[in-house]
Order: structure tokens, then C-alpha cells, then sequence
């Protein structure tokens, strides 16, 4: 089975597949003929067992360790448990806090916000682990570049195609035959799509990154 296959089965980017391989969670046979990785019923059944752990939110580490057979599933939830209700305490300590502001009914340029970084700095120091968002704000820029990209792309092959157009209409007896024509346009125009088609792969790994996913843990 081909890794295009595992990713409409399981559900899983290509590129997740290939970074869990990387880390040694997913070992496919490689065909002898071709050199290409050979996924089975085996392999596809590994990535659902990830998948549902990774949805969890369990770590690699811990998926890692459970693979090995140093825990059991049980001994793994055990401990994922442990993280799960320390992130519940923190998540209640920010609900908290922002109960508090809420009770303010205060606009944002008479908000002091210095005593209260001083009590998060001060509940992190105890533990506590506040959500971040400014890592997800930096993670925007990502799409900005693959876009522009992609725009400028296509604009130049549209400009590409209307030119080869307007040229032989213009000089109609010094024109190419037909089916170069067509062959010409079409070039530019296969071209257009490829990177269409990439701006949306890469718009989708992205999104489900894993490899940055997996720095939290």
C-alpha cells in the first residue's frame, strides 16, 4: 500500500506519517523492486492507535514508551491523567482571572495590566501554566509566504498565457498551428494548477503540523 492510501484511510497528512517514521513510532517494509516504503494492515493500524492518542493529547515519549512494551496502555493513561488535571487547575486558574475582569466592566486603556502579569508570574513560579497565544499569532506568518508565492505565480502564468494569445491574434498568418497553440497555453496553465495544488498541501501541514505539535511535549 502506498502512503497516499494510508492517508485516505487513517487520516493522516503524509507528512505526519513520514515525521512519525522519523521518530521511530512507524517502521514500513521497503519494496524490494522500487525502493519505496510498502505500508500494511499493520502499519495502518499503528497510525490509528497514534492518532487516537495524539488526539488525547498523550506525548510521543509516552506513545513511544507503550510501543516498547515498558508500559501498558493503562500505566500510560495513568500518567496522562496526572498532566490532564494540572492542565485543568491551570485552565481554572485562568478562568479565574478572567471572571475578575469581566466583573471590572473597565475599557482596555484603563486596564492596569501589571499587577496582574505579577499574580500569573507569580502562580507560575507555584506551577501554573498559562495559555500562550502569541506562539499561535507567529504561526500566521507561515501562510504568508507560500501565498504570495503562489499568487505571484499565477499572475505571471496568466500574463504568460494572455500574451501568447494576444501575439497570435494579432498576427494570425504567422501563428503556430492549432495544436501548438493549445499545447503552449496548456503549459503555463498545468503550471497554475501544480502550485494551486501545493499552496493547499502546504495551507494543510500548516494546519496539522505535527512536528511543531510535538514540541510541547
Amino acid at each position: 500500500m502506498k502512503i497516499n492510501e494510508v492517508e485516505a484511510q487513517v487520516g493522516i497528512t503524509k507528512k505526519n506519517i513520514r515525521f512519525y517514521e522519523e521518530q521511530g513510532l512507524l517502521s514500513p517494509r521497503r519494496n524490494s523492486e522500487n525502493g519505496y516504503r510498502d505500508y500494511g494492515p499493520a502499519e495502518v493500524e499503528t497510525l490509528r492507535r497514534i492518532k487516537l492518542l495524539r488526539k488525547l493529547g498523550v506525548p510521543l515519549e509516552e506513545i513511544r514508551r507503550m510501543q516498547g512494551g515498558g508500559c501498558t496502555v493503562a500505566d500510560g493513561m495513568r500518567r496522562h491523567l496526572v498532566t490532564l488535571e494540572r492542565e485543568r487547575r491551570n485552565l481554572e486558574q485562568s478562568m479565574e482571572l478572567c471572571r475578575a475582569l469581566k466583573d471590572r466592566e473597565i475599557r482596555l486603556e484603563d486596564l492596569e495590566a501589571g499587577e496582574l502579569l505579577e499574580e500569573m508570574e507569580r502562580l507560575e513560579r507555584e506551577g501554573a501554566t498559562f495559555l500562550n497565544r502569541q506562539v499561535g499569532d507567529a504561526r500566521r506568518i507561515r501562510y504568508v509566504a507560500p501565498s504570495v508565492v503562489a499568487v505571484l505565480t499565477v499572475l505571471l502564468m496568466g500574463g504568460l498565457i494572455g500574451l501568447m494569445l494576444w501575439a497570435f491574434a494579432i498576427d494570425a498568418s504567422d501563428a503556430p498551428p492549432l495544436p501548438l497553440i493549445v499545447v503552449l497555453v496548456m503549459l503555463p496553465g498545468v503550471v497554475i494548477l501544480g502550485v494551486l495544488l501545493a499552496l493547499y498541501q502546504r495551507i494543510r501541514e500548516i494546519q496539522k503540523g505535527e512536528a511543531d505539535d510535538a514540541k510541547n511535549y
